[in-house]
């Protein structure tokens, strides 16, 4: 009877968590959906805004403004954008991996999230900064983070930014990225910045050939133009790369709670069954004890 009531304690538990794991997959579903939200409302904004940087590149030269300038000299800063919280599967880990793989370890780094912030901390990499962003992602605090990002682009004592990030493909995949933010490529104002995948699907050569066939009137010229339009660009680019990120880790936990879930449905109806079987087994074994003292009487 002792197993019995184990088995019992650990029913009720398991349904407990089952209860628990539902609930947190209804509200990681229900914050996804909000991210998302936000994604799309800026692709067509994002695609004008693409059109536009890529008629004024034709107009400017490459080297005409701070922050399209290479140089040789100089560290490497990078923002990595990992959770606050746990139970997301594997997506910290994966970025982990995918900043070991690609960034120096002599990098400088900015972080948004305290899961990978804490790693970091553990093995003693150069953390220069940290941001806690609310949910969902206010435009304003991604402005703070790449105006800052800028300006430590601009002082001269980086020569290059990064953003690591986890970017959203769908429900099932989200895959770790990393992104060079400054200098801008040349090449990467061209690029259509959307919801399937920052940085990633270029627009077509029929696109380039209609953006450039606009004819764009700047005022007060193209340089001024385009001193307005790149720190725009950057901040744009933050917000959508944390966007990303965030319907990322939503997502990503939604899957592994309904996971979460299904297994412990799956683990009641083996336990109820092996419940079921104790039960009748000790009723069976109660029976032959009663008719076996009854036969002992006759």
């Amino acid at each position: 009877m002792a197993n019995l009531r184990d088995i019992r304690r650990r029913i009720k538990s398991v349904k407990s968590t089952a209860q628990i794991t539902r609930a947190m997959q209804m509200v990681a579903a229900a914050k996804m959906k909000k991210a998302q939200s936000q994604a799309l409302a800026g692709r067509e904004y994002a695609d004008k805004l693409n059109q536009v940087l890529l008629n004024l590149k034709e107009n400017v030269s490459e080297e005409s403004h701070p922050l399209l300038q290479v140089r040789e000299e100089g560290k490497e800063l990078i923002l990595v954008i990992s959770t606050d919280r746990g139970l997301c599967g594997p997506i910290n880990n994966n970025l982990l991996k995918r900043v070991r793989a690609e960034v120096s370890k002599e990098a400088e780094i900015v972080t948004v999230g305290k899961k990978l912030r804490q790693t970091f901390a553990k093995e003693q990499r150069a953390l220069l900064a940290d941001w806690k962003i609310e949910d969902p992602v206010p435009f304003a605090d991604a402005r703070i983070i790449s105006q800052f990002l800028s300006e430590k682009f601009l002082s001269g004592e980086f020569n290059k930014v990064s953003v690591a990030f986890t970017n959203f493909v769908s429900t099932l995949t989200q895959v770790a990225h990393v992104q060079q933010l400054l200098p801008i490529e040349a090449g990467s104002l061209a690029e259509k910045q959307d919801y399937e995948g920052v940085g990633k699907d270029q627009i077509g050569e029929t696109d380039k050939e209609k953006a450039l066939e606009k004819d764009y009137l700047f005022e007060p010229n193209a340089q001024g133009v385009l001193d307005s339009l790149l720190p725009l660009y950057i901040d744009f680019q933050v917000y959508q790369m944390l966007v990303e990120a965030r319907a990322s880790e939503h997502s990503s936990r939604m899957v592994a709670m309904k996971g979460a879930t299904d297994n412990a449905k799956k683990m009641t109806k083996e336990l109820t069954l092996k419940y079921n079987k104790l039960r009748q087994a000790a009723i069976t074994a109660e029976l032959l004890e009663i008719t076996t003292a009854m036969k002992a009487m006759e």
